[in-house]
């Protein structure tokens, strides 16, 4: 089984290498990422200064959701004005980097993760508004909170993929993740029923895993998005919504970093085990196959008849 990366390793790897002392090079490299995002990397002005650019596709919504202080805080000092066509973009002088090993490691990594920071701005948002809800919360009894208190914040929708998107709502006890996801193929629907089947009964059987986030699954659209427009028809089956609910737990601030890098890659896992799953069925029927084919050709009699040809031409059959 595979973890996926929460960085990109191919901006990770090509830092790494400029900043351990590499010679200058000009670069003009695009860089793809999972959920249809690309990176830019150049040498615009000289070899020595390095621009990262980012551009992805629901860019406006994170936006609207604070991302822009999220890369602020992560990048502050290397932000530039974005580069024509991204959304986004920092400078890098290579002149002019951090003295110790440990910050330069640590620049790396956060320009790495430069998609991965974009993205959390969300689920950073819904985690204050959990902290801000259990705390009002903890003023009133079950009876006397509010009606608002109860329902929680808005459901923030990240359209991140063509036709699929991310919902995310909070309320005073939990915070709810909800992906939509499209199965395009009969086969694929069929994988992803028994993936997300065993991700709901792992949890009760596997007694490590009582303290996961609970995960349920359904075809049709779950409550929490019961007033979100724009839904699509799960009518024939080709859309299914997967809910993660998080709890305090989940929530801590020890523990908040590493739960969004990690509910962020779901998809992309999900999907990749599912076409890793049926690489591998389709490798077991090959060498089944191939091994049907042996047994037989060992099958086939030795002493068949064969074909003879005399000088003027005839033919005849002799047995072996």
């Amino acid at each position: 089984m595979l973890l996926l990366d929460y960085e990109n390793v191919l901006i990770r790897s090509l830092l790494t290498e400029r900043f351990s002392g590499a010679p200058p090079a000009s670069i003009d490299q695009i860089v793809s990422d999972f959920d249809g995002v690309t990176f830019h990397l150049s040498t615009p002005e000289t070899k020595t200064k390095i621009l990262i650019s980012i551009n992805v596709k629901c860019f406006r919504e994170l936006v609207q959701y604070g991302a822009q202080q999220v890369l602020e805080r992560e990048y502050g000092p290397y932000i530039v004005a974005p580069e024509p066509g991204y959304d986004f973009s920092v400078l890098i002088d290579l002149e002019d980097l951090p003295d110790e090993q440990t910050a330069r490691e640590d620049l790396v990594m956060r320009l790495a993760l430069m998609k991965r920071n974009a993205m959390a701005a969300p689920f950073e948002k819904a985690f204050d508004e959990f902290a801000q809800l259990a705390e009002e919360a903890s003023r009133y009894t079950s009876e006397s909170a509010p009606a608002g208190l109860e329902e929680g914040g808005e459901v923030m929708t990240i359209h991140y993929r063509e036709e699929e998107a991310i919902h995310i709502k909070a309320s005073h006890d939990r915070v709810t993740v909800i992906f939509s996801t499209v199965f395009r193929e009969e086969t694929d629907r069929i994988f992803g029923k028994v993936f997300l089947q065993e991700f709901v009964d792992a949890r009760r059987r596997v007694l490590t895993l009582q303290n996961a986030p609970q995960v349920l699954f359904k075809n049709d659209p779950p409550l929490e998005l019961a007033n979100v427009p724009g839904l699509q028809d799960a009518g024939d089956g080709k859309v299914s919504y997967i809910t993660f609910v998080l709890f305090p737990r989940h929530l801590t601030p020890q523990r908040r970093h590493e739960n969004i890098s990690h509910i962020q890659t779901f998809r992309d896992y999900f999907h990749y085990h599912i076409k890793a799953s049926k690489a591998y069925i389709h490798t077991r029927m090959r060498k089944r196959t191939a091994d049907f084919l042996q047994v037989l050709n060992r099958a086939r009699p030795e002493n068949e008849e064969r074909e003879r040809k005399t000088a003027s031409g005839r033919t005849f059959r002799v047995q072996g």
